[in-house]
C-alpha cells in the first residue's frame, strides 16, 4: 500500500508534466513574431486597412438615395430620423454610375476605382455605438471606445506573426503627424510590446525622415552587431531577475529590429526602384506613394498595414462638402485603384484582404448652422453612426456585391445590420481565427478583440 505521501512523491512531476504542452504550444518569448498557423484554413494571409480619417459620406460615395432629390430642403419624416436634431434632407452633389459587370453604383468622385467594382463587397449596413471621432475611432481601430485594448493589427500579428524578419509585422503610415487618439490607434495596449503598430510618416521622402535613425553614420553593421549582444546580455541578467517584465523584453525587441531594419527599410522605402510605369500607374502625390509602399511591404512579408488618409484635412466635412470631398477622393482614389490592380497582377490580391472606410458615415441632412464646426454654412453633413458604408476587397470576400442597406434616406442601417464587433470577426475569420478563441489572459480575464460581441457576417465570405 502507498502512503498519500508516497503517491504525491511518485506523481508529483508527471502532474506538472501535463501543462507543458500547453505551455510550448503558446511559447512566443524566443520568437513573438514566427510565423504561427491560425485556427483553420485562412482565405486572407495579411490585411491592408485604408483608413479615411473623418467619416466619409455613405450617401456621396458607394449608397445613392433617389429620394434625397425629392426630399431636397424638406424635412425628413420623423419616422425615418434618430432622436437627434438635423437640418433638411440635402441630396448628394455628385452623380452615381453603375460599373463592371455587377452594375455596382459608385459615385463619381471615384472614378478609379469603379474600374474595381468586380472586386469591390460593399457593406452598407455599418454601424456603430456613438457619433464622436474619438470613442468610434477606438472602436473602429479597438474594438472598445473607452477604455485602452490592443488595435487590431496588433491582434493579427499577435495570431499569425510576420513573415519578415527585418521589418515590424504591423505598420500605419499616416502623413503629417498623428491622427486623433494618436498612437492609441495601433497600440497593443496589454498585448507584448512588439506587436505594436509602427508609425511612418509618409510626407517625408527622404528615407533618413521617413525612418528616424535608419543608419549608424559611426558603427558598421558588424560593430554594431556587437554592441547590441552585450547590451542585450545585461538586458537579459537584468529580467531574470524580474519575472519577464514586459516593458524590458520590448525595449530589447525593439533594439533587435531597429537593427534588422537597416537591412531591408532602405529597399522597402524606396520607390524609385519601381519601374517608371508602375509609379506612373499610382499617379503622384503622398497617398499614391505610401499605397506604393504598401504593395512593396506586403512583397516582403508584413502581415498587418494601416494607410491613414485625411490628416489635417479630414474627411470630416461640415461644410462645404461638394469642393472638400471631391478633392479628398481625388487624392487617393488612383492611389487605392492602382494597389487593386498591383495586387492582382502580382496574385496576391485572393490571399490580401483589403478595408476602406472611416469610423464612421455623415447625415443625409444638411448641417445646421452654428458657431462650431461648420462656421455657419449650410453646405455639409454631421456625423453619423447609425448607418454609414465600408468595403473590403480580395482576401475571400464576395466582389461586386452589396451586403445590407440603409433607410431610403441613409439615416439608419435597416438591413442586415452589421456592427464594427461583426466586421472584426469575420475579419478574423477570414485570415482563419475563431474570434472568440483568439484571446489573451490580462488581469484574471481572457480578452479578445471583439470582447464578449460579435457575429461572422457569412453573407461577406465568397
Amino acid at each position: 500500500m502507498y502512503t498519500r505521501r508516497d503517491i504525491l512523491a511518485c506523481s508529483g512531476m508527471g502532474l506538472a508534466g501535463l501543462a507543458l504542452p500547453g505551455l510550448l504550444a503558446d511559447d512566443r518569448s524566443v520568437d513573438p513574431l514566427a510565423p504561427r498557423a491560425p485556427h483553420y484554413a485562412p482565405k486572407a494571409k495579411r490585411v491592408v486597412h485604408l483608413f479615411m480619417n473623418g467619416g466619409p459620406s455613405h450617401v456621396d460615395t458607394f449608397d445613392p438615395k433617389p429620394a434625397l432629390e425629392k426630399y431636397h430642403g424638406k424635412p425628413i419624416p420623423k419616422n425615418l430620423r434618430t432622436e437627434r436634431k438635423t437640418g433638411a434632407a440635402w441630396r448628394s452633389p455628385y452623380t452615381f454610375g453603375r460599373h463592371g459587370k455587377s452594375g455596382l453604383p459608385i459615385s463619381d468622385i471615384f472614378p478609379y476605382l469603379a474600374k474595381h467594382a468586380d472586386e469591390l463587397c460593399v457593406i452598407r449596413s455599418m454601424h456603430a455605438d456613438v457619433p464622436n471621432h474619438e470613442p468610434s475611432l477606438m472602436l473602429m481601430n479597438c474594438g472598445e471606445a473607452r477604455l485602452p485594448r490592443p488595435s487590431m493589427g496588433s491582434w493579427v500579428t499577435y495570431g499569425l506573426g510576420s513573415e519578415c524578419k527585418n521589418l515590424p509585422g504591423f505598420i500605419a503610415m499616416c502623413p503629417g503627424g498623428y491622427p486623433i487618439q494618436e498612437t492609441q490607434n495601433w497600440q497593443s495596449a496589454f498585448l507584448p510590446g512588439v506587436y505594436q503598430g509602427t508609425y511612418i510618416d509618409t510626407r517625408h521622402t527622404d528615407l533618413e525622415k521617413l525612418i528616424e535613425h535608419i543608419r549608424n553614420n559611426t558603427l558598421g553593421l558588424k560593430d554594431q552587431r556587437r554592441q547590441l549582444d552585450l547590451l542585450k546580455a545585461l538586458n537579459e541578467r537584468h529580467q531574470a531577475r524580474r519575472e519577464k517584465d514586459a516593458a524590458l523584453e520590448a525595449r530589447i525587441q525593439s533594439f533587435e529590429l531597429a537593427y534588422r531594419m537597416q537591412l531591408d527599410a532602405s529597399d522597402a522605402f524606396d520607390i524609385s526602384r519601381e519601374p517608371l510605369r508602375i509609379r506612373e500607374m499610382y499617379g503622384p502625390g503622398v497617398q499614391a506613394r505610401q499605397c506604393l509602399i504598401a504593395r512593396r511591404l506586403l512583397e516582403k512579408g508584413v502581415r498587418f498595414i494601416q494607410l491613414w488618409h485625411g490628416q489635417g484635412q479630414p474627411w470630416d466635412n461640415h461644410d462645404d462638402l461638394e469642393v472638400n470631398h471631391r478633392r479628398l477622393a481625388k487624392e487617393c482614389d488612383q492611389g487605392i485603384a492602382a494597389l487593386l490592380s498591383d495586387l492582382k497582377q502580382r496574385g496576391m490580391l485572393d490571399d490580401t484582404l483589403v478595408i476602406w472606410g472611416g469610423e464612421f458615415g455623415r447625415t443625409p441632412t444638411v448641417e445646421l448652422p452654428t458657431a462650431g464646426a461648420n462656421a455657419g454654412k449650410i453646405n455639409g453633413r454631421d456625423h453619423n453612426h447609425w448607418g454609414f458604408s465600408m468595403w473590403l476587397a480580395g482576401g475571400g470576400v464576395k466582389g461586386g456585391h452589396i451586403h445590407g442597406g440603409t433607410d431610403e434616406f441613409g439615416f439608419q442601417a435597416v438591413e442586415d445590420q452589421v456592427h464594427v464587433h461583426d466586421l472584426h470577426a469575420t475579419i478574423l475569420h477570414l485570415l482563419g481565427f475563431d474570434h472568440e478563441r483568439l484571446t489573451y489572459r490580462y488581469a484574471g480575464r481572457d480578452f479578445r478583440l471583439t470582447d464578449v460581441h460579435g457575429k461572422i457576417i457569412s453573407g461577406l465570405i465568397a
